[in-house]
């Protein structure tokens, strides 16, 4: 072998080489670069997580304080639907007071024209 091919071979490998280091920094800065986008969206994801696990703490607080809301207003609700149960019962009784004092009247008038007449007759015997 002449030492121009020897020469001509020996730089061909060196260029081979320095394309091939070429190209793996590439890869590698490349992989670096994915890396480096991949980090910045887990950090977006996580930062999402936090804010939805902060919105849902809020809305658990929300939620116990509606339901407590929700129990208060049936206890109440119980309460007046006992109250007007009450007052219906009540007002059922005080109607039949008032129909037999109805009745009473009726009777008591009944009675006064009946006395009434015989006050008239004795009168006329006078």
């Amino acid at each position: 072998m002449s030492t121009g091919l020897v020469i001509a071979i020996v730089v061909a490998a060196v260029i081979v080489l320095m394309a091939l280091v070429v190209m793996g920094r590439r890869a590698r800065a490349g992989r670096e670069l994915k890396r480096e986008r991949l980090g910045e969206r887990v950090g977006g994801h996580r930062q999402e997580a936090e804010a939805h696990s902060s919105k849902a703490g809020e809305l658990t607080v929300e939620r116990e304080a509606r339901s407590a809301e929700a129990a208060e207003e049936a206890r109440e609700a119980d309460h007046h639907a006992q109250l007007a149960e009450e007052h219906r019962q009540r007002a059922e009784e005080i109607e039949a007071e008032s129909e037999e004092v109805g009745e009473r009247v009726e009777r008591e008038d009944r009675m006064s024209r009946r006395h009434e007449e015989q006050a008239g007759d004795l009168e006329e015997k006078l």
